[in-house]
């Protein structure tokens, strides 16, 4: 058990008989009241997402995570297969427990997924991975970095916006989590 105090950003907690992560919280003292703790989460089977308000004594069930390194084999479709790197099984998941970082997976790419009694709940890809650009515009001479973007297909099949400059072939670095293109690899 742990104190709603003590939640953080990230932290898992058995709530409603559902698995829950911590995506937000504020610790609200008002007044003569008592404090209270206000949390949004994410139900992990889901993906929906609440706020909960609590009174500052209140006590939440934590859960023990296992995070296991795994290396992205391929896809199949909206399945996934990766490898774990100490026992060599093959677990395969879907789309929606990888999210939107899906479309960032490049073969052996190495993330982490959670596991909970021996379920997978969810998985974390690298911040930055560098892709190849396989289809853009043409770079014209005299444009610079600050003149503006254009879409660009990466080898994943994603579509980023990069400076007008980056040609065909180019790796550039991608920030899993916004989609932002960060630089030339």
């Amino acid at each position: 058990m742990i104190s709603v105090t003590d939640l953080r950003n990230g932290t898992k907690v058995e709530l409603e008989g559902g698995l829950w992560e911590c995506l937000d919280y504020q610790h609200q003292k008002i007044g003569r009241g008592g404090a209270k703790v206000v949390a949004k989460f994410r139900n992990l089977d889901t993906g929906s997402i609440v706020e909960k308000t609590f009174n500052s004594g209140e006590k939440l069930q934590d859960i023990f995570i296992d995070y296991r390194t795994m290396q992205f084999l391929y896809a199949d479709g909206d399945t996934f297969t990766f490898m774990d790197m100490e026992t060599y099984e093959q677990p395969v998941l879907d789309r929606r427990q990888i999210g939107d970082g899906a479309r960032f997976l490049k073969e052996n790419v190495e993330v982490t997924v959670d596991y909970y009694q021996g379920r997978a709940l969810k998985v974390t890809l690298p911040t930055v991975v560098s892709l190849k650009i396989v289809e853009t515009d043409p770079g014209v001479k005299g444009d610079t970095v600050s003149g503006g973007s254009k879409p660009a297909k990466l080898e994943t099949g994603a579509t980023v916006a990069v400076p007008l400059f980056i040609e065909n072939g180019t790796v550039i670095r991608v920030d899993t989590r916004s989609g932002e293109y960060l630089g030339r690899a």
